[in-house]
């Protein structure tokens, strides 16, 4: 007898033993049978990809998350802690940067919790910021790397940690990089600055804040010394429009949501640990190096003068600030009353012009510069800064005593030792064969802390 199979598919084509409806309803029953297993599978197939892939992705994330977890909170509620009577726990933004590492060790010192937060971006090589860091960590300091911008982060900071006062130092610093990288201002100094407000008017309880304006400010002011009541309406560069910005935007905060907020306008802060971008920074590296140096010069040759100021200045002004900072009479992001709103200059009140910065420079490095003088171009610079400090002095005694000698003194010292530098007596000065007192340097792998 046939078989099935040989009656559905005959070996001689044309032949059929059943009816032909019935064979093409058979036909048509097994393929829709067949394709709608095979859908089924692509189905299950696509879903356990999905799952799949799901799973790899939170893995991934989590595997490569640089905040949350338990250990990470405990570190935070560690550095966080007080360890003196009366002391406040902060909340430090650019962390890892010249003023806030050097801030950051000030309050660690007296007692004060702290817990920085940093992008660590390449604004300048990051390996300085990563040895600050590790300065930091050696002093029980623990950073966070996470950007301003990342409302989950700040929200979960202030979830682990109820921080009484912000020290917002976090910036794209600079004024001439504005003209290659104009968003970065924008995205760090408005875009970040709002974020962390954001979070600091619904925390309850709301910190106080004290945050790094900029004595750029003043913009295209000629009244000398600037004093906290001169316009500001004309500034010179994206830098100074930004902070001015930031001004008028935490003045917003601090009227709608009652937070205490304190504004600094630095003034050309110098010394150790500093910004490789900073004209006496360069000045050091350029000079050691043999290279020329390029020393603006305003209209009629009119040398450029600056306030500088030590890093050890506008930390005592720093901490008097927040010592004095009053609080935030905000909760939960309903002002429930008038809250301090200020704005200090922090500067030396000694304004000394660039070729006598050089001077210095010269005579504790033993090294001539090669002097290249250069018109001011119109980058956003501004041909002077003289800060007028009564407000700051009257309100919280804040007084510098560091001349511009004593500190490049002191940041010439930290430079050598930093990048490895060894002074040894030489015979052959500038290529002359003689003997001199004066030194040379040699240069050898640096050292980090």
């Amino acid at each position: 007898m046939p078989s099935i199979e040989d009656e559905l598919f005959p070996s001689t084509p044309g032949k059929f033993k059943i009816d032909r409806s019935n064979r093409q309803l058979h036909r048509c029953f097994a393929s829709t049978s067949t394709m709608f297993l095979w859908a089924l599978f692509l189905i299950a197939l696509t879903a356990s990809y999905l799952s799949f892939q799901s799973f790899v992705d939170s893995g991934s994330r989590y595997l490569t998350a640089s905040w949350g977890g338990i250990q990470w909170e405990k570190q935070v509620r560690t550095s966080a802690q007080i360890h003196r009577s009366g002391g406040i726990s902060v909340l430090v933004t650019g962390a890892t940067g010249f003023v806030g590492s050097h801030v950051s060790l000030a309050l660690r010192k007296r007692g004060d919790g702290v817990v920085g937060l940093d992008n660590f971006n390449n604004y300048y090589d990051p390996s300085l910021k990563r040895a600050r860091r590790s300065l930091l960590s050696s002093r029980g300091i623990f950073v966070v790397e996470g950007d301003l911008n990342d409302a989950k982060l700040l929200a979960k900071l202030f979830d682990v940690v109820a921080f009484t006062h912000v020290m917002h130092l976090a910036a794209q610093a600079g004024v001439r990089y504005a003209l290659e990288n104009p968003q970065s201002y924008v995205h760090s100094n408005i875009a970040g600055l709002v974020n962390l407000l954001e979070i600091c008017k619904s925390a309850n309880p709301q910190p106080a804040i004290v945050w790094a304006s900029s004595s750029s400010v003043y913009g295209l002011n000629e009244k000398v010394p600037f004093s906290e009541s001169d316009r500001t309406d004309q500034p010179a560069s994206l830098y100074a429009a930004t902070k001015k910005a930031g001004e008028e935007i935490t003045h917003t905060y601090n009227h709608i949501y009652g937070l205490a907020i304190t504004g600094l306008r630095f003034f050309t802060v110098y010394g150790p640990w500093g910004r490789p971008d900073m004209a006496y920074f360069s000045f050091t590296r350029n000079i050691l190096q043999g290279k020329p140096i390029t020393i603006y010069r305003g209209k009629n040759r009119v040398d450029l003068a600056r306030d500088f100021t030590y890093i050890d200045d506008i930390v005592k002004g720093c901490l008097g600030s927040l010592d004095s900072s009053g609080k935030s009479t905000g909760s939960g992001g309903k002002k429930r009353g008038a809250a301090p709103y200020r704005i200090f200059n922090l500067g030396n009140t000694s304004p000394v012009t660039v070729p006598i910065l050089v001077d210095i420079l010269e005579k504790h490095l033993k090294v001539k510069a090669k002097r290249n003088f250069v018109e001011m171009p119109g980058n956003g610079d501004v041909p002077f800064t003289h800060a007028n400090i009564s407000s700051a002095r009257n309100e919280f005694g804040y007084k510098p005593t560091t001349d511009l000698e004593t500190g490049l003194k002191k940041f010439v010292r930290w430079y050598l030792s930093y990048y490895g530098y060894i002074l040894k007596p030489s015979l052959y000065i500038n290529g002359d064969n003689c003997f001199s007192n004066e030194l040379i340097f040699f240069f050898y792998l640096p050292t980090l802390i």
